[in-house]
């Protein structure tokens, strides 16, 4: 004879906060990152030929005018990690994180450069950086949630 009785409304999640992992989160996760993946490609593609930058050290030179480890790699991980670190968030502070976010990865822009990855033209200022990526990481957010909500 049981002497505590499970709750129907139980459930595995520890808490309201903690995301769970349901088809349709993974299915947002996969939208988010592969739209990130290919706004970044496209962006990368206009400026770059537009001539404000250009990616010298990057992988197949001859096929491809951008760094597309970058874009295929880097930015959907990147993504995924985004948008689990912000679910954890309020309102608040999912704006900090985009404007922390966005200065941080602006200063890596700049000592990237440094290294050799970009060649940024003498019209380029890193507030474009700066801007650029708060708008596109808000984009992300936002179409995230948007994905959520659709099943």
């Amino acid at each position: 004879m049981p002497i505590v009785k499970r709750s129907k409304k139980w459930s595995w999640r520890s808490s309201p906060n903690t995301p769970s992992f349901t088809r349709a989160s993974r299915r947002a996760y996969m939208a988010s990152a592969l739209l990130a993946s290919w706004a970044g490609t496209y962006l990368d593609l206009y400026f770059v030929g537009k001539g404000l930058y250009t990616f010298p050290k990057r992988p197949f030179p001859s096929v491809f005018s951008i760094d597309i480890f970058f874009t295929v790699i880097v930015l959907p991980l990147g993504t995924v990690l985004f948008l689990a670190f912000m679910e954890r968030l309020g309102r608040i502070g999912r704006a900090a994180a985009i404007l922390s976010l966005s200065a941080l990865i602006s200063a890596f822009e700049s000592k990237a450069e440094e290294v050799g990855w970009f060649i940024h033209t003498p019209e380029w200022s890193h507030w474009y950086s700066l801007v650029g990526y708060g708008v596109f990481l808000a984009m992300i957010w936002k179409c995230y949630r948007r994905f959520q909500r659709m099943d």
